[in-house]
């Protein structure tokens, strides 16, 4: 684990230790002074309203106006608490129970987002996503009108396929003459498949592109308790607009 061993002990790697491996690891950035995005996973009341989450972007604090999306609720922070301690901000990657005055308890439901009121996260009721296939249940068939559940940061939905866009070939690397062109518009694909689609769902719900915002972008798809596959957020609506 901490050095590589030697060839006598283990021929058959010849790979860095596992040591070598975490200190390699870059840790995603979460940016404490850009738009506030903060996943709701659960809330309930207490002389106010509090919601319990992480914020993944932007720092919190006491006195901030904000917005919960997607009901476009207006709110005011009146109190922050880590753990057991109250504090007066909190930023990234730090798990808070957040008190907010001007919302009911009963209007805050999982998956809605705390956020910036002049950079509010985006409510859609569809999206382009990027897919891999793991492994679909059997008889079934990857193809528009497809049913599965989407788990998207503390979002879980019912969605459906709408439609195949392209079928991308990743096992050739770029510029590799033996790479074939992306397949437009396959009327199905199959395990292991990676593909450009479009998801529709039928409530509003906050999410990002995965190139602006990861957390609120990648996202796995499951059928009966089973994951059957994993994607990320290519593409959404203007702004404004929950569809395209």
């Amino acid at each position: 684990m901490k050095t590589r061993m030697d060839k006598s002990i283990c021929s058959w790697w010849d790979g860095p230790c596992l040591f070598e491996v975490l200190d390699r690891i870059e840790i995603p950035l979460r940016d404490p002074k850009g738009p506030v995005r903060m996943p709701i996973i659960d809330k309930y009341k207490d002389m106010g309203t509090v919601v319990m989450g992480k914020i993944e972007a932007g720092t919190i604090r006491e006195g901030d106006s904000l917005l919960i999306m997607p009901n476009k609720s207006h709110v005011k922070v009146i109190g922050l608490n880590l753990d057991e301690s109250k504090v007066r901000r909190a930023g990234p990657a730090e798990n808070v129970r957040v008190k907010l005055s001007g919302v009911e308890e009963e209007d805050v439901m999982s998956g809605f987002v705390l956020s910036s009121v002049a950079n509010p996260v985006g409510a859609v009721n569809e999206f382009i996503a990027q897919l891999q296939i793991l492994e679909l249940l059997d008889n079934a068939i990857f193809t528009a009108g497809y049913k599965a559940v989407l788990h998207i940061h503390s979002v879980v939905e019912e969605c459906e396929i709408v439609e195949l866009i392209e079928e991308i070939d990743m096992k050739k690397k770029k510029g590799d003459p033996k790479k074939k062109k992306p397949k437009r518009k396959p009327l199905f694909v199959k395990n292991g498949a990676i593909v450009v689609c479009r998801i529709q769902v039928n409530n509003l719900i906050c999410i990002e592109k995965f190139s602006d915002f990861p957390q609120l972008g990648r996202f796995t798809l499951r059928t009966e308790g089973k994951t059957v596959a994993v994607g990320k957020v290519v593409d959404v609506p203007p702004a404004g607009s929950p569809t395209f």
